[in-house]
C-alpha cells in the first residue's frame, strides 16, 4: 500500500501538470490580470470586429473585466472583478482592481458570462471613476462603443462620451450600455496584490510599481501611443 501511495504521488503531478501549476503557481489576482491581458489581446485582434484603435489612442484609461457574471431576462444584474490602468507621464499605470455591480448590459436572455472592455476617454472621467462608488450614466456620460478597425462612424455623442464600453459573449462582440452599473475600487484585492494598503488613485497615478504579471497587458497597450484630442 505504501509503495502504491508513493507511486501515486509521483504520477499525479505528471498526469495533471496544468492543474498543479494553476494550484501552486497563480493566485486569483494574478490570474485576473493574465485573463484581462488575454481578453484585451483577443478583442484588439478581431479584425473588423475589434475596438477602434484610434479610440484607444485617445483614451485616458482602459478597464477590462473578464468573465463578468450576468443573469436575468432582457434586464438583469451583473457582477464581476477586473482591472483598470490609466495613462501617466511614464506610460500606463499599474493595474488597479475594480468591481462592477448592478445595472443592465442591454438585451440578454438567460444567464452567462461576458468579457467586458471599457475606455475612459478623458481625465474628468478618470477622476469620477476613482470615487468610492461611481454610477455609470448618473455620474458620467456613457455610450456603447463603435466596432471596427477605425471609428470613422463617430458621432458627436460618441466623441463627447466619457466612457465607451464593449462586450463579448459566446463569440458575439459589440458595444454595450453600462447604464446604472456601479464601478468601485477593490481596496482589499489591491492590498493583496501590492502587499500594503494602497488607494486606487495612487495606483493609476503611477505611484505604485506594476507587478510582473502585468507584462502581457503592457505589451498590448504599448501599441497605442497617446494622441491629443
Amino acid at each position: 500500500m505504501k509503495k502504491f501511495l508513493i507511486g501515486l504521488s509521483i504520477i499525479v503531478p505528471l498526469a495533471f501538470p496544468a492543474f498543479a501549476a494553476d494550484k501552486d503557481g497563480l493566485d486569483e489576482h494574478t490570474k485576473r490580470i493574465h485573463e484581462a491581458s488575454q481578453t484585451l489581446h483577443e478583442l484588439l485582434n478581431a479584425g473588423d470586429k475589434s475596438i477602434p484603435e484610434d479610440l484607444i489612442n485617445r483614451a485616458q484609461c482602459v478597464g477590462i473585466v473578464p468573465d463578468l457574471k450576468r443573469a436575468g431576462f432582457i434586464i438583469g444584474g451583473k457582477y464581476g472583478k477586473g482591472i483598470l490602468t490609466c495613462r501617466t507621464s511614464n506610460g500606463w499605470s499599474a493595474p488597479s482592481t475594480i468591481r462592477v455591480e448592478g445595472g443592465s448590459i442591454g438585451l440578454q436572455i438567460g444567464a452567462g458570462e461576458t468579457d467586458m472592455v471599457f475606455l475612459v476617454m478623458n481625465r474628468a472621467g478618470e477622476e469620477k471613476l476613482l470615487k468610492d462608488k461611481f454610477t455609470v450614466g448618473g455620474d458620467a456620460s456613457v455610450m456603447a462603443g463603435p466596432v471596427g478597425r477605425s471609428a470613422n462612424a463617430q458621432t458627436d455623442a460618441v466623441m463627447k462620451a466619457e466612457i465607451l464600453a464593449w462586450s463579448r459573449s459566446r463569440g458575439v462582440f459589440g458595444g454595450i450600455s453600462l447604464e446604472g452599473a456601479t464601478l468601485r475600487p477593490d481596496n482589499d484585492d489591491n492590498a493583496k496584490i501590492y502587499g500594503r494598503s494602497v488607494t486606487s488613485r495612487e495606483i493609476v497615478h503611477g505611484d505604485v510599481k506594476a507587478p510582473a504579471s502585468a507584462s502581457g497587458l503592457y505589451t498590448e497597450l504599448s501599441r497605442f501611443p497617446y494622441k491629443e484630442h
